[in-house]
């Protein structure tokens, strides 16, 4: 028994109020009178002994405490009611992953068919966001998060090397005439803000004393500093194995040798110890370390390939 859980018709008064900013419409959600809100929520704060909100005769307002308790209880709800919404739709093996926006559209998405043909039983959820997880909302199975990692007292482990290089249209390089790194001083760079290395570092490697002062185009978004390349705006200094599918469809081009750029591991798999026991988890896991042993191979999906083969055998 969690001897510092709130009676839980407390939580629900208190969640609805600070929703809504209103005893009365919070009573008339529930079902229940005005007074009977008030005395749950008194209740609730004289358990936690802090005020939850401050009153006035016409209108309430949230406490900084009251703010920071409403966000952790209202995704605790949250996680309650998809639990009881996956029991009531007996959904079983379900596993939330939650990524960084890039990622998951240009990496993960491609490769989830390939994860569904392999786990047909997993039922999976996926949501991005720029916001890593709070874990102990229960909401999250695993997240994968961009940056350098220091995420202390949670697992975390690098997906992959990642390769990060001049990256451009093939129309572009030739309309410039971009043959050597010095030529890159004089035509429209496009920059990636979020990248945890940036044009100034890939300069340097290169014994090359140039700092952009403007960009052409600024992006807080790799894909969106991608698709800036692909329309011939630029050259655009990001991943390799994010751009894949660019450069497998000839979308992009890597502008210079492919040695000529910088390694970095920023993309890591994360998730409190105790979620590697549950074998979705496990499997998601072991999934990904296998497509990231080669991350910039884009892969076909497993209807196509069964066609491309049933197409093959009838020739």
């Amino acid at each position: 028994m969690r001897s510092s859980f709130p009676p839980l018709s407390c939580l629900l008064a208190f969640e609805a109020a600070a929703r809504r900013l209103s005893f009365s419409a919070a009573a008339s959600e529930l079902h229940l009178t005005p007074s009977a809100v008030s005395h749950q929520i008194a209740k609730l704060e004289q358990l936690l002994d802090v005020r939850l909100f401050e009153r006035s005769p016409r209108a309430i307002e949230l406490t900084d405490v009251g703010r920071e308790y409403m966000s952790r209880v209202a995704r605790a709800l949250d996680a309650i009611s998809a639990a009881t919404e996956n029991a009531r739709k007996h959904i079983r093996n379900a596993l939330y992953v939650h990524a960084s926006p890039s990622f998951a559209s240009l990496w993960l998405m491609p490769r989830l068919a390939d994860f569904a043909h392999q786990h047909p039983g997993v039922a999976l959820s996926l949501s991005s966001s720029v916001v890593h997880s709070d874990f102990s909302s229960g909401q999250v199975d695993i997240d994968i998060r961009y940056g350098l990692p220091n995420w202390p007292h949670l697992h975390a482990e690098a997906i992959f090397e990642e390769r990060i290089q001049p990256l451009a249209s093939a129309r572009f390089i030739s309309e410039h005439h971009i043959e050597t790194p010095e030529d890159l001083c004089h035509v429209p760079l496009i920059q990636s803000v979020v990248n945890v290395v940036q044009w100034g570092d890939w300069f340097r490697s290169r014994n090359i004393e140039y700092s952009p002062g403007q960009f052409a185009y600024r992006f807080d978004r790799t894909a969106m500093a991608l698709d800036a390349a692909v329309q011939d705006l630029g050259v655009a200094f990001d991943s390799s194995s994010i751009a894949a599918c660019h450069l497998k469809q000839g979308r992009l081009v890597k502008v210079f040798d492919p040695e000529w750029c910088l390694k970095v591991q920023a993309h890591f798999l994360v998730c409190p110890a105790r979620h590697l026991e549950r074998i979705e988890v496990a499997h998601f896991i072991e999934w990904v370390r296998a497509h990231a042993l080669d991350p910039e191979t884009y892969p076909v999906p497993p209807a196509a390939a069964q066609l491309a083969e049933a197409s093959h055998a009838h020739a």
